[in-house]
Protein backbone atom coordinates (compact mmCIF):
# COMPACT_ATOMS: atom_id res chain seq x y z
CA UNK A 1 0.00 0.00 0.00
CA UNK A 2 1.09 3.53 -0.64
CA UNK A 3 2.06 5.37 2.52
CA UNK A 4 1.35 9.07 2.50
CA UNK A 5 3.55 11.42 4.52
CA UNK A 6 2.45 14.99 5.12
CA UNK A 7 4.91 17.82 4.48
CA UNK A 8 3.96 21.22 5.84
CA UNK A 9 4.91 23.95 3.40
CA UNK A 10 4.96 27.70 4.07
CA UNK A 11 1.54 28.94 5.03
CA UNK A 12 0.48 25.60 6.49
CA UNK A 13 -0.43 24.03 3.13
CA UNK A 14 -0.27 20.20 3.21
CA UNK A 15 1.41 18.48 0.30
CA UNK A 16 1.48 14.69 0.04
CA UNK A 17 4.64 12.70 -0.48
CA UNK A 18 3.97 9.14 -1.66
CA UNK A 19 6.38 6.28 -0.98
CA UNK A 20 5.85 2.87 -2.52
CA UNK A 21 3.78 2.22 -5.64
CA UNK A 22 1.73 5.34 -6.40
CA UNK A 23 -1.84 5.03 -7.57
CA UNK A 24 -0.95 5.31 -11.27
CA UNK A 25 1.59 2.46 -11.27
CA UNK A 26 0.23 -0.48 -13.30
CA UNK A 27 -0.80 -3.44 -11.19
CA UNK A 28 1.76 -5.62 -13.01
CA UNK A 29 4.58 -3.47 -11.62
CA UNK A 30 3.62 -3.82 -7.96
CA UNK A 31 6.12 -5.94 -5.97
CA UNK A 32 3.74 -8.86 -5.34
CA UNK A 33 2.78 -9.03 -9.01
CA UNK A 34 6.41 -9.00 -10.11
CA UNK A 35 7.20 -11.73 -7.61
CA UNK A 36 4.42 -13.93 -8.99
CA UNK A 37 5.96 -13.95 -12.47
CA UNK A 38 9.60 -14.06 -11.35
CA UNK A 39 11.79 -16.83 -12.69
CA UNK A 40 15.27 -18.04 -11.88
CA UNK A 41 18.07 -15.62 -12.84
CA UNK A 42 18.99 -16.18 -16.47
CA UNK A 43 22.78 -15.72 -16.36
CA UNK A 44 24.27 -17.61 -13.41
CA UNK A 45 27.75 -18.93 -12.80
CA UNK A 46 27.30 -21.86 -10.41
CA UNK A 47 30.00 -23.22 -8.12
CA UNK A 48 32.31 -25.64 -9.95
CA UNK A 49 31.26 -29.27 -9.80
CA UNK A 50 33.64 -30.79 -12.35
CA UNK A 51 37.32 -30.43 -13.21
CA UNK A 52 36.49 -28.50 -16.37
CA UNK A 53 34.30 -26.09 -14.43
CA UNK A 54 37.07 -25.72 -11.86
CA UNK A 55 39.48 -24.82 -14.65
CA UNK A 56 37.12 -22.06 -15.81
CA UNK A 57 37.01 -20.65 -12.27
CA UNK A 58 40.81 -20.70 -12.14
CA UNK A 59 40.93 -18.78 -15.41
CA UNK A 60 38.42 -16.25 -14.08
CA UNK A 61 40.59 -15.74 -10.99
CA UNK A 62 43.67 -15.24 -13.17
CA UNK A 63 41.83 -12.58 -15.17
CA UNK A 64 40.68 -10.86 -11.96
CA UNK A 65 44.24 -10.81 -10.64
CA UNK A 66 45.36 -9.11 -13.85
CA UNK A 67 42.76 -6.39 -13.28
CA UNK A 68 44.04 -5.86 -9.73
CA UNK A 69 47.67 -5.71 -10.85
CA UNK A 70 46.73 -3.12 -13.47
CA UNK A 71 45.18 -0.88 -10.82
CA UNK A 72 41.76 -1.01 -12.46
CA UNK A 73 39.81 -2.06 -9.34
CA UNK A 74 38.60 -0.18 -6.26
CA UNK A 75 36.47 -1.30 -3.31
CA UNK A 76 33.40 0.30 -1.78
CA UNK A 77 32.59 -0.44 1.86
CA UNK A 78 29.09 0.36 3.14
CA UNK A 79 29.42 1.19 6.84
CA UNK A 80 26.54 3.45 7.77
CA UNK A 81 24.91 1.21 10.34
CA UNK A 82 25.13 1.26 14.12
CA UNK A 83 25.28 -1.97 16.08
CA UNK A 84 21.92 -1.25 17.71
CA UNK A 85 20.49 -4.73 17.15
CA UNK A 86 23.64 -6.14 18.73
CA UNK A 87 23.27 -4.01 21.84
CA UNK A 88 26.33 -2.07 20.66
CA UNK A 89 26.15 1.73 20.60
CA UNK A 90 28.95 2.32 18.09
CA UNK A 91 29.45 1.84 14.34
CA UNK A 92 29.11 -1.85 13.60
CA UNK A 93 32.59 -1.88 12.02
CA UNK A 94 34.14 -1.16 15.44
CA UNK A 95 32.76 -4.43 16.85
CA UNK A 96 35.48 -6.83 18.02
CA UNK A 97 35.10 -9.99 15.94
CA UNK A 98 38.51 -11.75 15.91
CA UNK A 99 38.08 -14.97 17.94
CA UNK A 100 41.65 -14.74 19.29
CA UNK A 101 42.97 -11.29 18.39
CA UNK A 102 39.78 -9.41 19.19
CA UNK A 103 40.30 -7.36 16.03
CA UNK A 104 37.39 -5.30 14.72
CA UNK A 105 35.33 -5.84 11.60
CA UNK A 106 37.00 -2.74 10.15
CA UNK A 107 40.46 -4.18 10.77
CA UNK A 108 39.64 -7.59 9.34
CA UNK A 109 38.24 -6.12 6.12
CA UNK A 110 40.87 -3.38 5.74
CA UNK A 111 43.70 -5.88 6.23
CA UNK A 112 42.15 -8.08 3.56
CA UNK A 113 42.30 -5.15 1.18
CA UNK A 114 45.89 -4.40 2.22
CA UNK A 115 46.94 -8.01 1.69
CA UNK A 116 45.21 -8.06 -1.69
CA UNK A 117 47.00 -4.83 -2.68
CA UNK A 118 50.37 -6.27 -1.66
CA UNK A 119 49.73 -9.44 -3.61
CA UNK A 120 48.74 -7.42 -6.69
CA UNK A 121 51.58 -4.93 -6.32
CA UNK A 122 49.10 -2.07 -6.80
CA UNK A 123 47.10 0.20 -4.52
CA UNK A 124 43.39 -0.63 -4.30
CA UNK A 125 41.45 2.52 -3.34
CA UNK A 126 38.86 2.14 -0.57
CA UNK A 127 35.68 4.25 -0.65
CA UNK A 128 33.98 3.99 2.74
CA UNK A 129 30.36 5.16 2.93
CA UNK A 130 29.31 6.20 6.42
CA UNK A 131 26.27 7.95 7.85
CA UNK A 132 25.87 10.94 10.13
CA UNK A 133 25.77 8.58 13.12
CA UNK A 134 28.92 6.62 12.18
CA UNK A 135 31.10 9.06 10.25
CA UNK A 136 33.04 10.78 13.04
CA UNK A 137 33.74 7.66 15.04
CA UNK A 138 34.68 5.66 11.94
CA UNK A 139 37.20 8.24 10.73
CA UNK A 140 38.64 8.53 14.24
CA UNK A 141 38.91 4.73 14.50
CA UNK A 142 40.81 4.46 11.21
CA UNK A 143 43.10 7.30 12.27
CA UNK A 144 43.75 5.76 15.68
CA UNK A 145 44.75 2.50 13.97
CA UNK A 146 46.85 4.24 11.30
CA UNK A 147 44.39 3.17 8.64
CA UNK A 148 45.35 -0.45 9.33
CA UNK A 149 48.36 -0.03 7.04
CA UNK A 150 46.39 1.22 4.04
CA UNK A 151 47.57 4.20 2.00
CA UNK A 152 45.70 7.10 3.63
CA UNK A 153 45.48 9.01 0.36
CA UNK A 154 43.58 6.08 -1.17
CA UNK A 155 40.94 5.83 1.59
CA UNK A 156 38.00 8.16 1.00
CA UNK A 157 35.20 8.55 3.56
CA UNK A 158 31.85 9.93 2.44
CA UNK A 159 28.40 10.15 4.01
CA UNK A 160 25.12 8.85 2.70
CA UNK A 161 22.11 11.17 2.76
CA UNK A 162 19.11 11.28 5.09
CA UNK A 163 15.34 11.08 4.79
CA UNK A 164 12.72 12.22 7.31
CA UNK A 165 10.80 9.62 9.31
CA UNK A 166 7.00 9.86 9.46
CA UNK A 167 4.40 8.59 11.90
CA UNK A 168 3.12 5.19 10.80
CA UNK A 169 -0.48 5.99 11.73
CA UNK A 170 -0.89 9.61 10.57
CA UNK A 171 1.86 10.10 8.00
CA UNK A 172 3.00 13.30 9.72
CA UNK A 173 6.66 14.17 9.94
CA UNK A 174 8.19 13.21 13.29
CA UNK A 175 10.17 15.79 15.24
CA UNK A 176 13.39 15.01 17.11
CA UNK A 177 12.93 18.22 19.07
CA UNK A 178 10.99 21.44 18.55
CA UNK A 179 13.34 22.67 15.83
CA UNK A 180 14.52 19.57 13.96
CA UNK A 181 13.05 16.60 12.13
CA UNK A 182 13.70 12.94 12.88
CA UNK A 183 16.11 11.92 10.13
CA UNK A 184 17.38 8.50 9.14
CA UNK A 185 19.99 7.33 6.59
CA UNK A 186 18.55 6.93 3.10
CA UNK A 187 19.82 3.36 2.62
CA UNK A 188 22.70 1.95 0.63
CA UNK A 189 20.90 3.08 -2.51
CA UNK A 190 21.97 6.57 -1.50
CA UNK A 191 25.40 5.55 -2.77
CA UNK A 192 24.87 7.12 -6.20
CA UNK A 193 24.00 10.60 -5.00
CA UNK A 194 26.64 10.46 -2.24
CA UNK A 195 29.44 9.53 -4.66
CA UNK A 196 28.34 12.30 -7.01
CA UNK A 197 28.03 14.87 -4.23
CA UNK A 198 31.56 14.17 -2.97
CA UNK A 199 33.15 14.09 -6.45
CA UNK A 200 34.33 10.53 -5.94
CA UNK A 201 33.34 9.24 -9.37
CA UNK A 202 35.80 11.80 -10.76
CA UNK A 203 38.37 10.51 -8.27
CA UNK A 204 37.85 6.96 -9.52
CA UNK A 205 38.25 8.06 -13.14
CA UNK A 206 41.42 10.01 -12.33
CA UNK A 207 42.90 6.92 -10.68
CA UNK A 208 42.12 4.72 -13.70
CA UNK A 209 39.56 2.66 -11.78
CA UNK A 210 37.17 0.85 -14.11
CA UNK A 211 35.56 -1.75 -11.83
CA UNK A 212 34.26 -1.58 -8.28
CA UNK A 213 33.87 -4.31 -5.68
CA UNK A 214 31.01 -3.41 -3.30
CA UNK A 215 30.51 -5.03 0.11
CA UNK A 216 29.01 -4.34 3.51
CA UNK A 217 30.77 -4.10 6.84
CA UNK A 218 28.91 -6.91 8.63
CA UNK A 219 30.37 -9.94 6.81
CA UNK A 220 33.86 -10.78 8.11
CA UNK A 221 34.34 -13.74 5.75
CA UNK A 222 33.59 -11.84 2.54
CA UNK A 223 36.46 -12.25 0.07
CA UNK A 224 37.31 -8.59 -0.50
CA UNK A 225 38.07 -7.91 -4.19
CA UNK A 226 37.64 -11.61 -4.94
CA UNK A 227 39.66 -12.17 -8.16
CA UNK A 228 37.37 -14.91 -9.52
CA UNK A 229 34.26 -12.78 -8.97
CA UNK A 230 35.89 -9.82 -10.72
CA UNK A 231 37.12 -12.05 -13.51
CA UNK A 232 33.66 -13.45 -14.21
CA UNK A 233 32.22 -9.93 -14.11
CA UNK A 234 34.58 -8.62 -16.79
CA UNK A 235 34.59 -11.75 -18.94
CA UNK A 236 30.79 -11.62 -19.21
CA UNK A 237 30.74 -7.93 -20.13
CA UNK A 238 28.45 -7.40 -17.12
CA UNK A 239 27.69 -3.89 -15.89
CA UNK A 240 26.54 -5.13 -12.49
CA UNK A 241 27.31 -8.56 -11.06
CA UNK A 242 25.83 -9.99 -7.86
CA UNK A 243 27.05 -12.74 -5.53
CA UNK A 244 24.48 -15.17 -4.19
CA UNK A 245 24.30 -18.15 -1.85
CA UNK A 246 21.71 -20.86 -1.45
CA UNK A 247 19.02 -19.89 1.05
CA UNK A 248 18.79 -22.02 4.20
CA UNK A 249 15.00 -22.07 4.03
CA UNK A 250 12.16 -20.42 2.16
CA UNK A 251 11.49 -18.00 5.02
CA UNK A 252 15.08 -16.83 5.54
CA UNK A 253 15.09 -13.05 5.69
CA UNK A 254 17.21 -12.23 2.66
CA UNK A 255 16.45 -10.87 -0.78
CA UNK A 256 16.36 -13.27 -3.72
CA UNK A 257 17.88 -12.71 -7.14
CA UNK A 258 15.38 -13.43 -9.91
CA UNK A 259 14.57 -12.63 -13.50
CA UNK A 260 11.41 -10.65 -14.24
CA UNK A 261 10.45 -9.82 -17.82
CA UNK A 262 13.97 -10.64 -18.96
CA UNK A 263 15.66 -8.40 -16.39
CA UNK A 264 17.76 -9.55 -13.45
CA UNK A 265 16.62 -8.00 -10.19
CA UNK A 266 16.38 -8.59 -6.45
CA UNK A 267 13.10 -8.97 -4.60
CA UNK A 268 13.20 -8.19 -0.90
CA UNK A 269 11.98 -11.00 1.36
CA UNK A 270 9.23 -8.70 2.63
CA UNK A 271 7.90 -8.33 -0.94
CA UNK A 272 7.94 -12.08 -1.66
CA UNK A 273 4.51 -13.67 -1.08
CA UNK A 274 4.69 -16.80 1.06
CA UNK A 275 3.38 -19.05 -1.70
CA UNK A 276 6.05 -17.79 -4.11
CA UNK A 277 8.82 -18.13 -1.52
CA UNK A 278 7.81 -21.76 -0.83
CA UNK A 279 7.79 -22.76 -4.50
CA UNK A 280 10.05 -25.75 -5.28
CA UNK A 281 11.46 -27.47 -8.36
CA UNK A 282 10.64 -31.02 -9.43
CA UNK A 283 13.67 -32.12 -7.38
CA UNK A 284 12.23 -30.54 -4.24
CA UNK A 285 14.76 -27.68 -4.19
CA UNK A 286 13.76 -24.08 -3.58
CA UNK A 287 12.86 -22.44 -6.88
CA UNK A 288 13.94 -19.03 -5.59
CA UNK A 289 17.18 -20.26 -4.03
CA UNK A 290 19.56 -17.42 -4.88
CA UNK A 291 19.89 -15.32 -1.75
CA UNK A 292 21.67 -12.00 -2.17
CA UNK A 293 24.89 -11.54 -0.16
CA UNK A 294 24.86 -7.74 -0.69
CA UNK A 295 28.10 -8.10 -2.66
CA UNK A 296 28.25 -6.59 -6.14
CA UNK A 297 30.70 -5.64 -8.85
CA UNK A 298 29.98 -2.48 -10.85
CA UNK A 299 31.44 -0.97 -13.95
CA UNK A 300 32.34 2.62 -13.16
CA UNK A 301 30.82 3.73 -16.45
CA UNK A 302 27.53 2.10 -15.44
CA UNK A 303 27.42 4.19 -12.28
CA UNK A 304 28.26 7.28 -14.32
CA UNK A 305 25.38 6.55 -16.68
CA UNK A 306 22.94 6.11 -13.81
CA UNK A 307 24.03 9.43 -12.32
CA UNK A 308 24.00 11.24 -15.68
CA UNK A 309 20.48 9.96 -16.40
CA UNK A 310 19.44 11.28 -12.98
CA UNK A 311 18.17 7.84 -12.08
CA UNK A 312 16.19 8.02 -8.87
CA UNK A 313 16.07 4.60 -7.25
CA UNK A 314 12.70 3.89 -5.63
CA UNK A 315 12.16 4.29 -1.92
CA UNK A 316 11.25 1.28 0.21
CA UNK A 317 9.34 1.65 3.45
CA UNK A 318 10.53 0.13 6.74
CA UNK A 319 8.52 0.30 9.98
CA UNK A 320 10.81 1.14 12.90
CA UNK A 321 10.72 2.38 16.49
CA UNK A 322 11.90 6.00 16.36
CA UNK A 323 12.49 8.27 19.33
CA UNK A 324 10.72 11.60 18.88
CA UNK A 325 8.63 14.20 20.71
CA UNK A 326 4.85 14.32 20.90
CA UNK A 327 2.56 17.26 20.12
CA UNK A 328 3.29 18.70 23.56
CA UNK A 329 7.04 18.50 23.04
CA UNK A 330 7.50 15.59 25.46
CA UNK A 331 10.03 12.83 24.60
CA UNK A 332 8.60 9.57 23.25
CA UNK A 333 10.59 6.32 23.47
CA UNK A 334 8.41 3.75 21.67
CA UNK A 335 8.66 0.08 22.53
CA UNK A 336 7.05 -0.90 19.21
CA UNK A 337 7.49 0.46 15.66
CA UNK A 338 5.83 3.86 15.47
CA UNK A 339 7.37 5.26 12.29
CA UNK A 340 8.07 4.68 8.65
CA UNK A 341 11.59 5.18 7.36
CA UNK A 342 12.38 5.51 3.67
CA UNK A 343 15.39 3.76 2.17
CA UNK A 344 16.82 3.22 -1.27
CA UNK A 345 18.54 -0.07 -2.13
CA UNK A 346 21.49 -0.18 -4.50
CA UNK A 347 20.29 -3.47 -5.93
CA UNK A 348 17.41 -1.61 -7.59
CA UNK A 349 20.00 -0.52 -10.15
CA UNK A 350 20.16 -4.13 -11.44
CA UNK A 351 17.28 -3.89 -13.96
CA UNK A 352 18.99 -0.87 -15.52
CA UNK A 353 22.13 -2.83 -16.40
CA UNK A 354 22.43 -3.73 -20.06
CA UNK A 355 23.87 -7.03 -18.91
CA UNK A 356 23.83 -8.42 -15.38
CA UNK A 357 25.53 -11.56 -14.10
CA UNK A 358 24.92 -13.68 -11.00
CA UNK A 359 27.78 -15.65 -9.39
CA UNK A 360 27.23 -18.33 -6.76
CA UNK A 361 29.45 -18.43 -3.68
CA UNK A 362 30.20 -21.10 -1.08
CA UNK A 363 28.00 -20.05 1.83
CA UNK A 364 30.09 -21.64 4.56
CA UNK A 365 33.22 -19.93 3.25
CA UNK A 366 31.91 -16.49 2.32
CA UNK A 367 28.66 -15.62 4.09
CA UNK A 368 28.78 -15.39 7.87
CA UNK A 369 27.22 -12.00 8.60
CA UNK A 370 26.76 -10.27 11.93
CA UNK A 371 23.14 -9.15 12.11
CA UNK A 372 21.64 -10.46 15.36
CA UNK A 373 22.75 -10.32 18.98
CA UNK A 374 22.24 -14.07 19.44
CA UNK A 375 21.41 -17.17 17.41
CA UNK A 376 21.94 -17.31 13.65
CA UNK A 377 24.05 -14.61 12.03
CA UNK A 378 25.39 -13.34 15.33
CA UNK A 379 28.90 -12.44 16.54
CA UNK A 380 29.18 -15.94 18.00
CA UNK A 381 28.44 -17.67 14.69
CA UNK A 382 30.77 -15.31 12.80
CA UNK A 383 33.63 -16.02 15.21
CA UNK A 384 32.93 -19.75 14.97
CA UNK A 385 33.15 -19.47 11.17
CA UNK A 386 36.51 -17.70 11.40
CA UNK A 387 37.81 -20.47 13.69
CA UNK A 388 36.44 -23.16 11.36
CA UNK A 389 38.07 -21.62 8.29
CA UNK A 390 41.43 -21.18 10.03
CA UNK A 391 41.29 -24.77 11.27
CA UNK A 392 40.53 -26.08 7.79
CA UNK A 393 43.41 -24.13 6.26
CA UNK A 394 45.87 -25.25 8.93
CA UNK A 395 44.90 -28.90 8.68
CA UNK A 396 45.20 -28.73 4.90
CA UNK A 397 48.73 -27.39 5.46
CA UNK A 398 49.58 -30.39 7.63
CA UNK A 399 49.19 -28.79 11.04
CA UNK A 400 47.97 -31.05 13.83
CA UNK A 401 45.43 -28.97 15.75
CA UNK A 402 44.24 -30.07 19.20
CA UNK A 403 40.53 -30.70 19.54
CA UNK A 404 38.68 -27.58 20.62
CA UNK A 405 41.57 -25.25 19.74
CA UNK A 406 40.55 -21.67 18.97
CA UNK A 407 42.61 -20.52 16.02
CA UNK A 408 42.56 -17.42 13.88
CA UNK A 409 44.47 -16.58 10.70
CA UNK A 410 44.79 -12.89 9.96
CA UNK A 411 44.58 -11.68 6.34
CA UNK A 412 48.17 -10.39 6.50
CA UNK A 413 49.33 -13.96 7.13
CA UNK A 414 47.18 -15.62 4.48
CA UNK A 415 44.20 -14.74 2.30
CA UNK A 416 43.30 -18.33 1.47
CA UNK A 417 44.19 -21.97 2.09
CA UNK A 418 46.83 -22.06 -0.65
CA UNK A 419 48.68 -19.08 0.79
CA UNK A 420 48.45 -20.56 4.29
CA UNK A 421 50.05 -23.78 2.99
CA UNK A 422 52.86 -21.75 1.42
CA UNK A 423 53.54 -20.03 4.75
CA UNK A 424 53.45 -23.22 6.83
CA UNK A 425 55.74 -26.17 6.49
CA UNK A 426 53.93 -28.61 8.72
CA UNK A 427 54.22 -28.69 12.48
CA UNK A 428 52.00 -29.02 15.49
CA UNK A 429 50.04 -26.36 17.34
CA UNK A 430 50.13 -27.10 21.04
CA UNK A 431 48.24 -24.04 22.34
CA UNK A 432 44.49 -24.14 22.47
CA UNK A 433 44.25 -20.50 21.37
CA UNK A 434 46.47 -19.52 18.46
CA UNK A 435 46.54 -16.44 16.26
CA UNK A 436 48.61 -16.22 13.08
CA UNK A 437 49.10 -12.96 11.25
Amino acid sequence: EAIRATIFADGGERQPLVAGPPADVPAADHPAARAERAGAPSEVIRLPRTDSEGARWTEAARHGEELLRAGRVAAILVAGGQGTRLGFSHPKGVLAIGPVSGCSLYQLLAEQLLARSRRAGATIPYYVMTSDSTHGETVAFFEAHRYFGLDRSAVKFFRQGNMPAVAATTGQLLMADKSSLCLAPDGHGGLLSALCREGLVDDMRDRGVEHLYYHQVDNPTAIVCDPAFLGWHVAAGSEMTTKVVGKRSWDERMGVVVSVDGRTQIIEYSDLPEGVAQKTTDDGELYHWAGSMAIHAFDRQFLERLIADDLSLPFHVARKAVSCIDDDGKPVEPAEPNACKFERFIFDALPHARRALVVEADRAREFNPVKNAEGDDSPATARAALVRLASEWLRAAGVDIPAGATVEIGPLFALDADEAAERIRGGRLVERRVCLG
